[in-house]
């Protein structure tokens, strides 16, 4: 298969509004040659919108799209290249997987001769040739949204718009697709957005993710650092799961702070910002980034220990209050003496056949102390 030269994507201060509510909000965006960039966020946050003024099928208020530095904002739909692959496929259900992937060639007046081998091309691309004559009720979810990406990417578009593509498919069969998507994209070349609000599938698919809340977009990284260096509380809480602790800074610094906790012990971590002494926080702390053992005694001397010292924070003591095992992890809900409940995420070794058991009384420690996320209190200042 022949891999095409991706085109390159802006945004500049985009805004849209729908009488007096303001669903885009000067979103700014640059999306380079061959990327496949995630539009993640919850419902009502504005994704949806920025698709449809990409696509042409709505115009923005303000500001400018631009196709490889070119203003497309006066093209319609049909005329600005774009594909796009929906979730429920949209294909016609009375033709046959050949003459559906046909169909766009045909509308751009491509010659019959030349129709038939781009045809057999994406047919073999998605891995379907021995389904060319059958229609779309004969085939699976999985297969029906493989002839939908062929159909799509048989004009040759210069964008590739994904939306909420996987959502009607099992959870199996959505990995796998979600694996030959990616496959297919990086082997196609083509610039792509995929718009969804599942944050496993954005993390595993995209280059970059663009987080977006409220019409805005709040973070655009590469899904590690989405994950590991939040910008925002919002990001933080929507992407991945947590914890959080509240605190208050007592020794404030460009570098590091100390916090204290709502049980009285104190953390020393690196913030990544300044935040003033006596700032109200939250502390959060990934499920997967807990040490949790069995505890004989009440940890005391050594949680005073480490309370304002520059070693490892202190653990926090607590009993479980349930065990839940999930394949190849056990997740234990853990009620921690100063009142929060926290989940702890443990990997279950092969030899490991037994969990701790709920109503053990256990401490919690953190095992990364530098990806711990320090966030002020909404309204506190930084």
């Amino acid at each position: 298969m022949e891999k095409r030269t991706g085109h390159a994507l802006r945004l500049e201060h985009i805004g849209h509004r729908f009488q007096n509510f303001e669903a885009l909000r000067d979103v700014d965006l640059e999306i380079r040659a061959g990327e496949l960039v995630a539009l993640l966020g919850p419902s009502g946050c504005g994704k949806s919108t920025l698709l449809r003024i990409l696509s042409g099928f709505l115009r923005q208020t303000s500001g400018r799209v631009l196709f490889d530095g070119v203003p497309v904002d006066h093209l319609a739909a049909d005329k600005r290249g774009v594909g796009i692959v929906f979730q429920n496929y949209a294909l016609f259900p009375h033709m046959t997987v050949r003459q559906n992937i046909a169909y766009g060639l045909e509308a751009q007046g491509w010659p019959r001769a030349r129709i038939g081998g781009r045809v057999d091309e994406m047919l073999d691309m998605v891995h379907m040739q021995a389904h060319g004559t059958r229609l779309p009720r004969q085939l699976s979810g999985g297969q029906q949204q493989r002839i939908a990406l062929a159909r799509c990417l048989a004009v040759d578009p210069k964008i590739l718009l994904l939306d909420e593509p996987f959502g009607a498919l099992d959870k199996n069969l959505r990995l796998d697709m979600q694996m030959e998507v990616k496959r297919l994209q990086r082997e196609y070349g083509i610039t792509t957005i995929l718009v969804t609000h599942d944050q496993e599938e954005a993390l595993s698919m995209a280059d970059r993710i663009a987080v977006m809340n409220l019409g805005a977009i709040e973070q655009i990284a590469t899904p590690a650092a989405i994950y590991d260096q939040p910008a925002t509380a919002f990001v933080n809480a929507f992407v991945g799961a947590t914890n959080l602790l509240d605190g208050r800074i007592v020794e404030g610094g460009p570098q590091r702070c100390v916090v204290e906790l709502a049980d009285g012990v104190a953390w020393r971590l690196t913030p990544g910002r300044a935040i003033a002494s006596g700032t109200a926080v939250r502390v959060s702390v990934r499920p997967e980034h807990w040490r949790i053992d069995a505890e004989s005694g009440d940890g005391s001397e050594k949680a005073h220990a480490q309370a304002h010292g520059d070693g490892d924070p202190a653990g926090l003591m607590g009993h479980i209050d349930a065990v839940l095992t999930l394949g190849p992890q056990f997740v234990y809900g853990v009620r921690l003496d100063g009142g929060a409940s926290i989940k702890v995420a443990q990997s279950r070794p092969l030899a490991q056949r037994e969990s701790l058991a709920a109503g053990a009384r256990v401490r919690v420690t953190p095992v990364l102390p530098d990806a711990c996320q320090v966030f002020p209190v909404q309204g506190q200042p930084a």
